[in-house]
């Protein structure tokens, strides 16, 4: 089989561009460097929403700019992105004001509580205070309380992937996938809250303002004239609806039976699983949306993962910054032998990974710490630290999940950054006490989107023939 597929992975910090084979192998890359974020003020996290597609749109011309000759054979697109960040659209798609980008930390206080039958019943079964907490998060909340003249305005309110897929299509339409966030959004379901939802309000916004909702693996639209020819990428090429990053890593990383956690070592980092069944991890905190239809993909979250990394790097790598430079890699090179210069354990230093609050578990009280110093600790001592911190974190989540679940988790699929680390990977089978499995394609959220496009476009019969061709460890 000679058909090619297109995915673009537009993620925090940076957007890919990867043509498939159907095997599940690279054919060509391009990758652009991007500004995650702008903060205005502390804790904003803003950014132009035309630079993410300005920025896609460079991706995408450098790939057809190198790989002309492997375009005719390219049967579609699909594209996954970081979860999230939401734009407000006036009635001709222009932004009303910068994409509030998802470690956007401002809350508001000025909002109605869930009242009536509703709240009284939220009270009696402890839930009262996770909503008020999500609506205090809420970006819809903080929108009408602090610039109330943009919801007046606001046409369409997009995330990310449905504001760069309406500049591919045209179309106001989404992945039910992609739906991550403090919106009117049924987690069960898989759809828009009915008409008179109490999420209408602890969220108020109107449906009519929201996009449509497409399956995973269904068409979108085609490309148009106008994106093709900023993009570079040949017109009416069909756009199929894949999913949010995480849950297109899962997919890529292959795993398909709920018996294999996937752990994501990106900027955030994540364990899930993919299951049929409908499983809070946290009570009242609902499972993720998945790549494939009629699947839930629970999950536990650090929202500074890997991000600790660059962190370490930024205050206490310069020596690896150096010597990076000289040889033309990235710093990261380097730090597997920071890990080999601290025993396990890093000599009793431990540290906890919440360099940004949770929702509920830990909460919005938490912060991020290190205990544990004494004479005889180093920078290795203190990278080594880092790694094992998140480790056991994404373990404690791993658990919760398989309790909550009934299922045990066989082995462990780790996808992302991180998982270029060897080191990374022994730690994580250690402290896991189970089997760890690199994929043997990096880009698993690339190939994640790829599998949707090629089921969307009946490349293959199902997801699970999709998985078994194109998924590889």
């Amino acid at each position: 089989m000679n058909d090619l597929l297109l995915a673009i992975d537009v993620g925090t910090q940076s957007i890919r561009a990867i043509i498939f084979d159907l095997q599940g192998r690279i054919k060509a890359r391009a990758r652009t460097e991007i500004t995650p974020y702008i903060s205005v003020k502390p804790g904003w996290a803003e950014q132009d929403p035309l630079y993410f597609w300005n920025k896609l749109c460079e991706t995408t011309r450098a790939l057809a700019a190198g790989h002309r000759e492997l375009f005719p054979r390219v049967r579609g697109l699909a594209i996954t992105t970081q979860r999230a960040t939401l734009i407000n659209l006036d009635r001709d798609g222009t932004p009303l004001r910068p994409a509030m980008v998802w470690p956007d930390q401002r809350r508001t206080h000025k909002f109605k509580p869930v009242g009536g039958v509703m709240g009284l019943a939220m009270r009696l079964i402890g839930m009262r205070e996770t909503v008020l907490f999500a609506q205090g998060e809420s970006e819809l909340n903080w929108l009408h309380a602090e610039q109330p003249a943009v919801m007046e305005k606001t046409h369409k309110f997009l995330f990310l992937s449905g504001y760069l897929l309406f500049r591919l299509t045209g179309y106001f339409r989404d992945s039910w996938a992609s739906q991550v966030g403090y919106i009117p959004f049924d987690y069960r379901r898989a759809a828009w809250c009915k008409k008179g939802d109490w999420h209408y309000r602890a969220f108020p916004i109107s449906q009519d303002k929201l996009p449509e909702l497409i399956a995973p693996g269904r068409l979108i639209g085609q490309l148009t004239e106008q994106a093709a020819a900023d993009s570079g990428l040949p017109v009416n090429l069909p756009v199929i609806a894949a999913g949010a990053d995480k849950t297109c890593e899962f997919l890529g990383a292959g795993c398909l039976t709920p018996e294999s956690a996937g752990l994501s070592y990106g900027t955030t980092a994540t364990i899930g699983m993919y299951t049929e069944k409908y499983v809070e991890v946290i009570p009242f905190i609902p499972p993720y949306p998945s790549a494939i239809p009629g699947v839930y993909n629970p999950e536990f979250q650090i929202y500074r993962g890997f991000w600790l990394v660059s962190w370490f790097i930024k205050e206490f790598g310069i020596q690896e910054v150096e010597r990076a430079a000289k040889e033309g890699v990235d710093p990261e090179i380097f730090l597997d032998e920071l890990l080999e210069d601290s025993p396990p354990g890093a000599l009793g230093l431990m540290l906890q990974p919440t360099w940004s609050p949770g929702v509920k578990i830990p909460g919005p009280e938490a912060k991020g710490s290190i205990i544990g110093f004494g004479d005889a600790h180093t920078r290795a001592d203190l990278y080594r630290a880092v790694i094992e911190g998140l480790c056991y974190s994404l373990k404690d989540g791993g658990e919760r999940i398989q309790k909550r679940s009934g299922i045990p988790f066989t082995e462990v699929r780790v996808s992302g950054g991180g998982s270029q680390s060897l080191r990374t990977l022994q730690i994580t089978a250690d402290i896991f006490n189970l089997p760890v499995h690199k994929p043997m394609v990096y880009d698993t959220a690339s190939l994640g989107a790829a599998i949707d496009a090629a089921v969307g476009l009946g490349l293959y019969p199902d997801f699970s023939a999709a998985i078994k061709e194109m998924t590889h460890i």
